[in-house]
């Protein structure tokens, strides 16, 4: 059975008891028993038997579909709660004309207890409706922050090797510059920072080689 394995951040791969070819089709089990369906790209490694590929679904599902359907959902959430939030609101108009009037809760008298009856039920409808409109700025946050999740090149996916290519040459020259001083330093870190990034960069960019090439 072949299974997954994770790799480095973002990345799973698949761990496999036979050898297979790049460009083959395979059925990958997750850990609940859900099959998923892949094409073999490179053999990694091979460790204690098992065969180690790295991979990418046949349906072209990624973490930028993911992020996708997560905005979706979110964004439906929020709509959902926007529109409790406008119901409850409309409800804790009940006896508007009346306490428009302002007239004051006449204890004592038999209108007494309706009064403060209507008062509360507006009161824990406008809480409700302030409830709702929270959890929709909520879930419109999070579905903002999906969003640029959805746009995001990461290594599980074969475009990263362009992607981390020019990252890391656009890094190089900035370290360049500061260097020889053709780019003001910011800051007295800045050659120190610029030098990491490119370290950085490059290690990225030869494990796309490693996983994508």
């Amino acid at each position: 059975m072949n299974t997954y394995k994770k790799y480095c951040p973002n990345v799973f791969v698949a761990q496999c008891t036979e050898k297979h070819e790049k460009g083959e089709e395979i059925t990958i089990t997750t850990k609940y028993g859900k099959e998923n369906e892949h094409i073999v790209y490179n053999l990694l490694m091979k460790k204690n038997g098992f065969y180690y590929y790295s991979i990418i679904r046949a349906d072209g599902f990624n973490s930028q579909e993911r992020a996708k359907n997560k905005v979706d959902k979110l964004e439906n959430w929020a709509a959902a709660a926007e529109k409790r939030a406008n119901e409850w609101s409309e409800k804790s108009q009940e006896g508007k004309e009346f306490l428009e009037l302002g007239e004051p809760i006449h204890v004592g008298h038999h209108s007494e207890a309706r009064h403060r009856a209507l008062l509360d039920r507006n009161w824990r409808r406008i809480g409700n409706s302030v409830k709702e409109m929270d959890k929709a700025e909520s879930y419109e946050d999070r579905a903002s922050y999906w969003e640029k999740m959805a746009k995001k090149i990461d290594l599980s996916m074969p475009e990263s090797i362009d992607f981390f290519k020019q990252q890391l040459e656009e890094a190089k020259e900035y370290h360049k510059g500061l260097k020889d001083g053709t780019i003001e330093r910011p800051h007295s870190l800045a050659l120190s920072y610029a030098s990491k990034k490119v370290n950085d960069l490059k290690k990225k960019y030869e494990l796309a080689l490693k996983l994508w090439a």
